[in-house]
């Protein structure tokens, strides 16, 4: 016992606050909300959805002005058509995905064959402008063990004075077995709310794969 109250105590500071390092899986079971850690807001599973041969997956709800911060996280998601793009886009009437976008992306690659490396921007993949779905992954595989995973940040959706920055990092697998991290930033040019979020295959559908949303409080 006094090798575990000596532990414990080496986890506080003089003044009996929880030192960050005592915050990990190990020493928390089950946590599903824990506030201002590190100077950071709570994050909150909003909701989650599953792809099987879907076309798209819209979040329609849930995103309002409760927070202001909202994190979508796609975990696995594996396209139907190789060479396929993975894409998202917004809507302010919950029916109609076209809100006008200004973007970048640039991305760096690695061939497993380590025959080729790039750190590359891409004006192809970028909007100015353009009411169509933004590229998230391009160019992705459909092999048995290829997938695309990584996030998408959206910045206070409700304002109505502001426009609505969003930035994406994915990481996936080329159909060419090539390492891509992208990177993708921009804003939906529009001062009416964003009520709702769509992550597509540009062509074809997503075969399977789950996106989790999650609401950012403010620290």
């Amino acid at each position: 016992m006094g090798t575990i109250t000596r532990n414990a105590a080496n986890n506080f500071t003089t003044g009996g606050v929880i030192l960050p390092a005592a915050i990990n899986d190990a020493s928390v079971a089950s946590l599903t909300e824990l506030e201002n850690v590190a100077a950071g807001g709570a994050m909150n599973l909003i909701s989650e959805q599953t792809a099987s041969a879907s076309s798209s997956i819209d979040f329609t709800s849930g995103i309002d002005s409760t927070y202001p911060i909202y994190k979508f996280e796609f975990i696995n998601i594996h396209l139907a058509t190789d060479n396929g793009e993975w894409g998202v886009n917004f809507t302010t009437d919950g029916t109609n995905f076209n809100v006008p976008k200004t973007t970048t992306y640039f991305y760096a690659n690695h061939f497993e064959s380590d025959s080729s490396t790039a750190l590359a921007y891409t004006t192809s993949r970028d909007l100015a402008q353009g009411t169509g779905t933004q590229q998230l992954a391009a160019d992705v595989g459909t092999d048995n063990d290829q997938s695309t995973s990584g996030y998408m940040h959206l910045f206070n959706p409700s304002s109505t004075t502001f426009v609505k920055h969003f930035i994406s990092n994915t990481n996936y697998s080329h159909a060419d077995n090539i390492l891509i991290n992208a990177y993708v930033g921009g804003y939906g040019n529009t001062t009416s709310a964003i009520t709702g979020v769509r992550f597509s295959a540009i062509s074809g559908n997503i075969d399977s794969g789950t996106i989790k949303l999650y609401g950012i409080s403010g620290s």
